[in-house]
């Protein structure tokens, strides 16, 4: 009867403080989502170290309330002479697991202390592009343009080169390059392809006051290179980020393709030339 009692009051013991673990992560959780939310409204607010503590705080909790469950089990000794045996092979695969558990949560402190990228913020690692949506103890949650989720650990991007197109400047700068034939009017060609940018409605100027005044172009234009079949031309549209840029080079895309359709400018196919050598009548007798 004592041993049940005692069972008892155990077992109720570990499930109250089970319970209480999940209802404190539950409540922190769901003040710290209402304090994020609430910063959101403001434009300069950066959510990524809030995001950050949110998930670090809530981890701590559930670590704390489940050692604390733990605690209150008597030890088994049938049971720990049992599994003493494969103690060696426990140790060691804990021991690797808890090795790359803390190299992802040291980088994932890093990211958000030094700040790489933050929620938002449009990167490309390891050929992988998209809008960061979350970073936590244990990795990076892209969003890509496909609106499929790339989760990266945050060891893999404490080594690797990361690319942000966000970081202090989004301004997003687009080369639009076509070639023409040898034939066309290079001038007109380069005056159409600046006159299709400057009227783009996404299109922005990016020169400065003294640029103004010194008469510099609203686009820049050039011939960049003498190709086998063609004269290659460029032209930097600007816009104010990302997701802008990518439309207006398209829109671009198709605008000159029409305007030089319609001033006789050509865009000529890759050309080559076939040489047949023919073998005299004899010798192929003879082979």
């Amino acid at each position: 009867m004592l041993n049940f009692k005692t069972d008892f009051k155990l077992l109720l013991s570990i499930v109250i403080i089970i319970l209480f673990t999940f209802l404190l992560g539950a409540i922190v959780d769901k003040i710290l989502k209402r304090l994020i939310y609430k910063r959101l409204e403001r434009k300069d607010f950066d959510s990524t170290g809030l995001k950050f503590l949110k998930h670090l705080i809530i981890s701590i909790i559930y670590i704390l309330g489940i050692s604390f469950a733990l605690i209150q089990i008597p030890q088994f000794k049938i049971i720990g002479h049992s599994l003493l045996a494969g103690a060696g092979v426990l140790s060691l695969i804990a021991g690797l697991a808890s090795q790359q558990a803390l190299s992802n949560i040291m980088s994932g402190i890093f990211l958000v202390i030094f700040k790489p990228f933050r929620i938002n913020d449009r990167i490309t690692i390891n050929d992988f592009t998209g809008i960061v949506e979350d970073i936590n103890l244990r990795q990076v949650v892209l969003k890509d343009a496909e609106n499929n989720r790339i989760i990266i650990p945050n060891s893999v991007i404490s080594n690797e080169i990361i690319k942000n197109t966000n970081m202090q400047d989004t301004k997003c700068c687009k080369a639009i390059e076509i070639g023409i034939g040898y034939e066309s009017d290079i001038d007109k060609a380069l005056a159409i392809m600046q006159e299709e940018v400057a009227k783009h409605p996404l299109f922005i100027d990016t020169r400065t006051p003294e640029n103004i005044r010194e008469n510099s172009p609203l686009v820049v234009a050039r011939v960049i290179a003498l190709a086998d079949s063609s004269v290659n031309l460029k032209a930097w549209a600007w816009a104010k980020n990302h997701s802008d840029g990518f439309i207006m080079y398209c829109d671009l895309l198709q605008s000159i393709k029409k305007r030089f359709d319609a001033e006789k400018i050509s865009i000529p196919y890759p050309q080559r030339e076939i040489s047949i050598k023919t073998i005299p009548e004899d010798k192929r007798l003879s082979s």
